[in-house]
């Protein structure tokens, strides 16, 4: 996934999940490593990386 995708996912999963979108995207990765898919599990990483910047990014 290139830096578009992390944040056109990361954005999806925010709009879709609230709050909730930071665990989604880990537990997805957690899935993904368990099942010997360590590649797709990084880009899930970086999707759950980059939902957290976003939340950052609003906190005043």
């Amino acid at each position: 996934m290139n830096a578009v995708q992390i944040a056109e996912h990361a954005r999806a999963l925010v709009d879709a999940y609230g709050d909730k979108a930071e665990a989604h995207a880990a537990q997805k990765a957690s899935s993904l490593r368990n099942a010997g898919e360590q590649l797709h599990a990084e880009a899930w990483m970086q999707v759950r990386k980059a939902i957290k910047e976003m939340r950052g990014a609003h906190v005043s």
